[in-house]
Parts: C-alpha cells; sequence; structure tokens
C-alpha cells in the first residue's frame, strides 16, 4: 500500500477539521504512510458577498479539489456531503462514507431561544433557500435575510447584533467542538436537512484500488443506504445545492424510510412527502419519491426557482 497520500481540503476550519479526522484514521489505519493536506481554495469561498442561490452553477466548493485529483496533485478529498453534486467528474467517484454525524439543523441565537421563542420579527441569517422556506412556514413574521462565509464569521456576525439568530448544521458545530453554541435543535418535522447533511463523502479516483482499500475501514454502510436515497431523489429533481430541496432518509431492521421536501423560497407552497421500503432499493426509492413530490406540485415550484436564476 502506499506510504504517502495528498488529501486536498478546502481552507475553512471545519474543512480542516474533517480532513485532519480522516487523516487520523487512515494513519491509524496504516501506520507506515504519511497523509498530507493540500490546502485549495475554491470559488465557493471566494464568492462571499453574493447569496450561493445566486451565484449559480453545481459544485462551487469541490471543482477546484476535483482538479486537484485529475491532475495528479492530490490522491483523495474529504467533502461536507451536502455540498457535492449528483454527477461526479469522470475518473473520480464517491463511494466512501465515514458514520455520519447528527443531521439536524441548529437554531443558535443571542438569547438562547429556540425558533418559537424568538420575538416577533427577529431577524434571522442564514444563506439556504430551504431553510428560508421552511422557517417562513412555521414563523411567516420573521425576518430571514441572506448569511454567507465560514461558521466562524457567522457566529461573529451573530454575535456582534446583525442577527438575532442563525440557522447551521449541527454537525459542523459538533466537529468543531461549539456544540454548547447550540440554543436549540430543529427537530426534521419542522426542518428537513439538506440533501446528505451530517455526512462526509471521500472522493478519489476510481483507477486507484490502493487508495480505495486504504480507506475501506472508513465506510458506514448504513449511512451510505441513507445518502444513497437522498441523492438518488436530488438527482431526479435536477436540484443544485442551494435549492429550497430537503431530504432525510433513516434506516431500521432493514426498511428505509425517507422524507423529501420541496418548496418556494417564501413558504407559501410546500410539497412534503414521504416513502419506505428495503433498503436494497435505496436508490429506486429516492427516484420514486421524488416523482412523486414532482407530480403534486414541485414541478411548478422548481420551474419557477430555476427561471428566477
Amino acid at each position: 500500500m502506499k506510504k504517502r497520500l495528498v488529501l486536498a481540503t478546502r481552507r475553512s476550519k471545519l474543512a480542516l477539521a474533517q480532513s485532519t479526522w480522516v487523516k487520523e484514521q487512515i494513519e491509524r489505519s496504516w501506520p507506515d504512510c504519511t497523509v498530507e493536506l493540500l490546502k485549495v481554495t475554491t470559488k465557493g469561498d471566494k464568492i462571499l458577498d453574493v447569496p450561493l442561490a445566486k451565484v449559480g452553477g453545481k459544485g462551487l466548493f469541490v471543482k477546484e479539489i476535483e482538479e486537484a485529483m485529475l491532475d495528479g496533485r492530490a490522491d483523495l478529498a474529504v467533502h461536507s456531503l451536502k455540498d457535492v453534486p449528483t454527477e461526479i467528474p469522470e475518473g473520480l467517484e464517491v463511494s466512501i462514507f465515514p458514520k455520519r454525524e447528527d443531521c439536524r439543523d441548529a437554531l443558535v441565537s443571542r438569547e438562547g431561544s429556540c425558533l418559537q421563542g424568538l420575538p416577533q420579527g427577529a431577524r434571522v441569517g442564514t444563506s439556504s433557500l430551504r431553510r428560508m422556506a421552511q422557517l417562513r412556514l412555521v414563523r411567516p413574521d420573521l425576518q430571514i435575510e441572506s448569511l454567507r462565509g465560514n461558521l466562524d464569521t457567522r457566529l461573529k456576525k451573530l454575535e456582534e447584533g446583525n442577527f438575532d439568530a442563525i440557522v447551521l448544521a449541527a454537525a459542523g458545530l459538533n466537529r468543531l467542538g461549539l456544540s454548547g453554541r447550540i440554543s436549540c435543535f430543529l427537530s426534521t418535522d419542522t426542518m428537513i436537512p439538506a440533501i446528505g447533511q451530517g455526512a462526509l463523502g471521500i472522493e478519489f479516483r476510481s483507477d486507484d484500488p490502493d487508495t480505495r482499500a486504504m480507506l475501506e475501514s472508513l465506510h458506514h454502510e448504513q449511512t451510505a443506504i441513507c445518502v444513497c436515497a437522498e441523492r438518488a431523489f436530488l438527482k431526479r429533481l435536477e436540484g443544485g445545492c442551494q435549492v429550497p430541496i430537503g431530504a432525510i432518509a433513516s434506516l431500521s431492521d432493514g426498511t428505509l424510510v425517507l422524507v423529501g421536501i420541496v418548496a418556494d423560497e417564501h413558504g407559501k407552497r410546500v410539497v412534503r412527502e414521504q416513502i419506505s421500503g428495503p433498503a436494497s432499493k435505496a436508490e429506486s426509492l429516492g427516484r420514486q419519491l421524488a416523482g412523486t413530490i414532482l407530480d403534486r406540485g414541485g414541478r411548478e415550484i422548481l420551474e419557477e426557482v430555476y427561471s428566477a436564476g
């Protein structure tokens, strides 16, 4: 097996924490191997003054990292799976999924209040159309404003008084040891997460069997089955990472339950459906649920979102 691996990663604290964890796991399993981090700046890291939904394109946080693997500068990459498009460049694959962290969204508020305890007209920050739509569904009075930047930047803007509360992925806070900042978790009954939220996806070249073998001990099959269903749902909807689409799969005793949502940005129209079936049919269940949602109003919602740019 290889004595040296180069792991491409974004430069944010969260990306480095996730990549360092994978580095440590590999080196623990393969003591003769050294894993080096290659820090890459992506397009999504450079454009901080525009809401992600308006930047356009897919793969804002992965393209430059994938180029590093394709040209041989890196052997593998660790991504927050919710940032990874469903279409992977030829020659690469995302097929190793470590055990998933908490998939829920979390509210961080200045006063420690949860969603229903926020004052009338409170200012809430998020860059996600998915979050905006679901927040407006339960609290139409809130002033929801765009909030970009890495996790530290967003927390700082909250502390400076720019917002009364912000919504973040619980997994990111947990991985950075910031769980104590969470005012409350938003249940999946209130807030369906992004596709793949809380999960990591490890990407590498398909023609590199040694790297594949060295990563196998990190793979968690239950996580893989769940994110397979969620990503099949997203692919059937032809949705990018920033459209108002969410899904969450759970697995128990061989039965997969998948809940999906398509909403407009204003939370006026929401199509939410659920499907269940054998885990072995995860991908087809994801496609089937997407078809049901499209037929029940999701198609019109998404066409309006895309036509609006």
